[in-house]
């Protein structure tokens, strides 16, 4: 788990006054793991710390706090819970000042807590680590010190299309921290009004020209309106480089792709690095339900294949 400073410079931008509630050690069974945060402030919060009771009692606690406190939860008794272990919650007050102060220049952010002072060795060891070798620590509580990386997403995920399946698969993975997502698609109006936060929408008129600025790690799921357009994309991204792409349709449509694919010079291996159809078969071809299908097999242990997503929606 790890600091996610965007959400929190959001929330304190559009609230003033943010508590953020993080699990910063546990002790036998947990709802969630250490590095855990939710924030909260008057009237809402976002994110989990996991537990029912528990994060009921500690969002209502933190909305009447004006400074720091650290707390220990057992969850059994005090809490009525099935989980018989116990949590020790950090909950921080964030205003504009102080989020102007937090250094993470190194990529972890490390503080004093609960009284504790001077900074203890084993806290400047991880930090030298993270600032000579790029080595970030895992959260933890270590001697009065909570240690947590800054967020930064494991994945690119382009997504190319707007339409019906576009937001079905943008709504499904925009709430998943470790995946950042790009959005294109040919006008500006093609996208809904609301777009989830995080998400960086780009409008061009011809999407394919914007296929050199994605990374070649990112992974690309191809679902516009045109075949042509779908087509085009496929080619730029085989010229490009990619991680992973899929691309919805039909074993015909991609029969045919793969044969104009050819005539543009592509070799058959390398084509066959596109996946196509993707979704389960076996949920449906609703907009979601595409969705679901997709989204479960990003997320499978390991890198994402073809073979994973090729027996998809026909």
């Amino acid at each position: 788990m790890s600091f996610d400073l965007d959400a929190l410079r959001d929330a304190v931008a559009a609230q003033g006054r943010v508590v953020r509630v993080v699990i910063a050690a546990i002790r036998g069974s947990s709802p969630r793991e250490v590095g855990a945060a939710m924030l909260v402030w008057e009237g809402g919060q976002l994110g989990t710390i996991g537990g029912g009771a528990l994060e009921f009692a500690a969002a209502r606690a933190a909305r009447a706090l004006t400074q720091d406190r650290v707390t220990q939860h057992p969850l059994g008794p005090a809490l009525g819970q099935c989980c018989g272990g116990a949590v020790t919650l950090l909950s921080e007050v964030y205003d504009a000042a102080r989020l102007a102060a937090t250094d993470a220049d190194i990529g972890v952010i490390a503080r004093a807590v609960g009284g504790a002072d001077q900074m203890p060795l084993a806290v400047a060891r991880l930090l030298a680590r993270a600032r000579d070798r790029g080595q970030q620590p895992e959260a933890q509580l270590i001697d009065g010190w909570m240690i947590e990386p800054v967020h930064r997403p494991a994945r690119e995920i382009w997504v190319w299309g707007a339409g019906h399946v576009g937001r079905a698969i943008v709504g499904v993975l925009a709430p998943l921290p470790d995946i950042a997502l790009t959005w294109v698609d040919t006008a500006p109006e093609r996208f809904p009004e609301q777009v989830p936060a995080g998400v960086t929408v780009l409008p061009a008129a011809r999407p394919e020209v914007l296929v050199p600025r994605a990374p070649k790690n990112a992974e690309h799921l191809i679902l516009t309106y045109s075949h042509k357009l779908d087509l085009d994309l496929c080619h730029a991204l085989l010229c490009q480089g990619f991680a992973f792409a899929g691309l919805i349709g039909s074993a015909t449509k991609w029969a045919r792709f793969r044969g104009r694919l050819a005539d543009l010079g592509h070799g058959a291996n390398r084509i066959a690095r596109i996946t196509c159809p993707i979704g389960d078969p076996a949920l449906g071809k609703h907009p979601q339900a595409i969705a679901l299908g997709v989204g479960a097999a990003l997320l499978r242990p390991g890198r994402v294949e073809a073979t994973e997503l090729k027996e998809g929606l026909a």
